[in-house]
């Protein structure tokens, strides 16, 4: 693993706890020797956990499209800052230049990015690990709803270890690192119709 993506909002949401874990993550990010890559902004979470991995002396990748740089404000002092036409080319490039993707708290748009290299995984196009850096049990009712999923037959029960859990950073990147890819027969090998 070199590089981990994180995936948070453009907010500071309403708690302290966000704040302090996003630069907590990008601290814990650049002690591992790893690179941040993530949206680029300079505002809310999103600009917390580059600034927490900068100031540990850590490589930071951004990637914005152009509509919102001017609404997220490019974050100036990041290693490398790529400037794309689309947020499909954002995604692509973030997880591209990937190894691991944490999601911290954030709204729709880190749902989606979340749950779309997910299912990637789940799909077995790529076998890089997914967590949840759950704070403050942000994430509880997320998790509650794929239980429900599992529980009623939308999703395997093996596909549940995709996502890796934990509501400390550096425990988080451990699972990380260690985490190997479960062996699923994928419903398109089966024979299933």
């Amino acid at each position: 693993m070199r590089r981990v993506c994180v995936f948070c909002g453009s907010n500071r949401g309403g708690k302290a706890e966000y704040a302090a874990a996003a630069r907590a993550m990008g601290d814990s990010i650049a002690a591992h020797g790893l690179g941040l890559v993530y949206g680029g902004g300079g505002v809310g979470l999103m600009a917390v956990v580059a600034d927490g991995a900068l100031e540990r002396g850590g490589s930071v990748v951004g990637v914005i499209p152009r509509r919102l740089m001017r609404r997220e404000l490019g974050h100036p002092g990041v290693t490398e800052l790529r400037v794309v036409d689309s947020m499909h080319e954002r995604k692509a490039m973030m997880a591209e230049l990937s190894d691991a993707f944490v999601a911290l708290p954030g709204g729709f748009g880190t749902f989606e990015e979340f749950f779309e290299v997910l299912t990637w995984a789940q799909l077995g196009i790529h076998g890089k690990p997914c967590g949840l850096l759950n704070v403050a049990g942000y994430y509880d009712p997320l998790l509650d709803m794929v239980d429900r999923a599992a529980g009623e037959g939308f999703l395997r029960e093996a596909h549940r270890s995709l996502i890796q859990i934990d509501d400390d950073p550096d425990r988080l990147l451990s699972k990380l690192q260690a985490y190997v890819p479960p062996v699923v027969e994928r419903w398109l090998d089966s024979g299933e119709t």
